[in-house]
């Protein structure tokens, strides 16, 4: 198999000048540039870029692949959105970790897998960053369920002590959305360890608050504050203003008890992964019970199905070894597998009716007048005639 590296990019607050993508183009003569984008395939080699540097120059959101195994997303937000503290609440390893810069919080997830990744189709990477860069969005609005997913990595990965008290569940972790799942399925993150720990999220409720509300929320906010937000919003360089404040109204409106739960029943690493343990045993026990079902259901419908067909036949005994003989002279592989056919429903009519003894010595006498018919013999001998 030959080597596979996938590297993207993207630029996402601000698109990149022209000096800046000139000098992208110094590290790589054949990746694909533009003011929003670097991407590029590797089938040897290995880029010259260094992506922690471009994360902190240029880029919001990066994805590697390699069809050896190892997967890694990064993604970027201002600090005012993600503080690096609250970040490094959840990225507690090597699996999920946090650097901060003067204006921005960069958190970064890598998976590798021992066994190897196995073939890499040419849109995956693409496929997986379309599916991934929501997430940066979700988290810029206050939705932490990523970084919690994060965290659960770095547990199953072996990152943390056993005593370790896992961070605050956010809500919704239940109920994921499509992103992500892509980002469990591309961190390769325990459905059952997931599972396990939904049982301590409440469920996440997205209410859009009214006109009414923001107005009571932002008559109540200090001038100096008003002021500031009216300059950021005038100067036009801040393209997460909205997100800020929408963040902000709701940490405050958020009452005590919506947290709770979290705050007062978290758990330990290792009582996590042995309860996801325990959960994917039983799991896999219903799923099994539940394919037994399945496959007793299915064998009792081929039977009946099977016996409403033999009735078809039941007084047509000889008519059906005649065909059975003019099958076989054809000498050919469609007309002895036919052949086959017929001469199992004639053994299956003989037990009903008693008469297995009578289809036996005709068989053998079958056998007999065809001994050099091998391609003949063989298929009665796997079907067990």
């Amino acid at each position: 198999m030959s080597e596979y590296q996938y590297y993207e990019f993207l630029a996402i607050d601000r698109p990149l000048s022209q000096s800046e993508m000139a000098e992208l183009r110094r590290l790589s003569s054949r990746a694909t540039i533009t003011s929003t984008r670097l991407q590029n395939v590797y089938n040897w080699g290995n880029f010259r870029g260094d992506p922690d540097v471009l994360m902190e120059k240029y880029f919001d959101v990066f994805l590697y692949l390699a069809n050896w195994g190892t997967h890694q997303f990064m993604v970027r937000l201002p600090g005012q959105l993600l503080a690096p503290e609250t970040a490094t609440l959840y990225s507690r390893g090597e699996s999920a970790s946090t650097r901060a810069t003067s204006t921005h919080t960069i958190l970064e997830f890598i998976s590798d897998d021992e066994e190897g990744g196995g073939w890499v189709e040419d849109s995956e990477g693409s496929d997986w960053l379309s599916s991934l860069v929501p997430l940066r969005g979700d988290i810029a609005s206050g939705d932490l369920r990523c970084l919690y997913l994060g965290w659960l990595l770095c547990a199953q990965n072996g990152d943390l002590d056993d005593d370790e008290v896992e961070p605050p569940v956010p809500p919704g972790l239940g109920k994921l959305s499509a992103a992500l799942d892509a980002f469990a399925d591309f961190m390769r993150i325990d459905e059952d360890l997931i599972a396990v720990a939904a049982q301590r999220s409440l469920d996440r409720i997205e209410i859009e608050p009214s006109s009414g509300e923001l107005r009571r929320w932002i008559r109540d906010l200090a001038v100096s504050e008003k002021e500031a937000f009216l300059l950021r919003l005038v100067e036009g360089h801040d393209v997460h203003l909205r997100s800020e404040l929408l963040q902000r109204f709701r940490q405050e409106r958020t009452s005590p008890a919506a947290t709770s739960k979290g705050a007062v029943e978290r758990r330990r690493v290792a009582e996590l992964l042995a309860a996801a343990e325990r959960y994917g045993e039983a799991r896999r026990r219903e799923e099994a019970e539940r394919a037994a079902v399945e496959q007793a259901r299915r064998k009792r419908e081929e039977a009946e199905a099977r016996a409403k067909y033999l009735d078809t036949l039941v007084g047509r005994d000889e008519e059906i070894w005649s065909r059975v003989k003019v099958l076989i002279e054809v000498k050919k592989a469609a007309e002895y597998d036919q052949a086959v056919q017929y001469l199992k429903d004639l053994r299956d009519l003989a037990g009903r009716g008693g008469r297995i003894d009578q289809f036996s010595t005709r068989l053998a006498e079958l056998r007999a007048l065809n001994p050099g018919k091998q391609a003949l013999l063989r298929r009665l001998d796997e079907a067990g005639l």
